[in-house]
């Protein structure tokens, strides 16, 4: 039976997989108790003592835990920035050109970000396909529920007496540095880091990642966008559909609850609008990451998963 341990699965994240995984017959979990859980050397042996370890942690606690481990038949998914960009690591998106079976074989998985898994969905087939160049310098909208926050953005967005600033949608990244353009851009293969306005709205779960473009943005016409992504994801959780409109509108919260993706082509040939929509608790985290293990495991990759 295939040995699985959380590090980190009092947080948002690790407690999803950890509520996913408790009822599967074919994985047995690690477990800490409390007063181990931070306990470094607890923490070594249940590492190497798993066939996958699942990091949901901060940055420096990520890189600290992997290099606890020297058992070499470990493989790691890790949830945290740390190794998305990092040589010799997998980004764990499957249903990019060739990444599935690099997975497979892989013991090194970055699970992407909750916003980066959107607009690499919509914009890496393109440049892969010449619709759009690696020199194209492009813009980002991206909504989010409050969980994508965490424990703690959770709390303030629930708890009582809030402030009345929250009640309406929030941008932030203001600085135009958020964790995720690092492999935005470079999953992508493109030159410049693209303009991304994350906002975080007054409802629990749910994504929506918008691309737009104008027509001299692009090589081809809102046709080949469209046949371009029915081609490129035939297999996998994201779909593409031509019958997202919901009487003139998207909504963010469509997929909440759900591990899957939907894309989308809006607007028409002069304004394109590209549009990924999924939860950002599930194919935008912890439904990724299972996902991810799964084939590593050679089983149904949406075991599991509500798709």
């Amino acid at each position: 039976m295939t040995k699985i341990f959380i590090d980190g699965s009092a947080g948002t994240t690790g407690l999803r997989i950890y509520e996913r995984l408790e009822s599967r017959h074919d994985l047995e979990l690690i477990r800490l108790t409390e007063e181990l859980r931070k306990d470094t050397e607890a923490r070594r042996e249940a590492l190497n003592s798993a066939d996958i370890a699942f990091l949901c942690l901060p940055d420096a606690a990520a890189i600290e835990a992997v290099s606890l481990i020297d058992n070499p038949a470990t493989a790691v998914i890790d949830t945290s920035t740390a190794h998305r960009t990092a040589d010799g690591w997998e980004y764990g998106f499957p249903e990019l050109c060739g990444r599935r079976e690099r997975i497979a074989g892989s013991k090194r998985i970055a699970n992407p970000g909750c916003h980066a898994s959107g607009f690499v969905a919509l914009v890496e087939p393109l440049v892969r396909c010449g619709i759009i160049t690696e020199s194209a310098k492009l813009t980002a909208h991206s909504i989010t529920g409050y969980s994508g926050g965490g424990k703690k953005m959770i709390a303030e967005y629930e708890g009582d007496g809030r402030d009345p600033l929250f009640d309406a949608p929030r941008q932030y990244g203001l600085t135009q540095k958020h964790k995720h353009l690092p492999e935005m851009s470079k999953i992508c293969g493109l030159e410049t880091l693209p303009v991304f306005c994350p906002i975080v709205a007054p409802y629990y779960a749910g994504m929506e990642v918008t691309v737009p473009l104008f027509r001299d943005e692009i090589c081809g016409k809102v046709q080949d966008i469209k046949d371009a992504y029915r081609d490129y994801y035939k297999n996998g959780l994201v779909k593409f559909t031509d019958e997202a409109d919901e009487g003139g509108f998207l909504s963010a919260g469509k997929f909440s609850g759900r591990d899957d993706m939907e894309i989308t082509v809006c607007g028409n040939e002069e304004r394109i609008l590209l549009v990924a929509r999924f939860d950002n608790l599930g194919k935008g985290a912890s439904g990724a990451a299972i996902q991810n293990m799964n084939i590593l495991l050679g089983c149904d990759e949406a075991e599991g998963l509500n798709v």
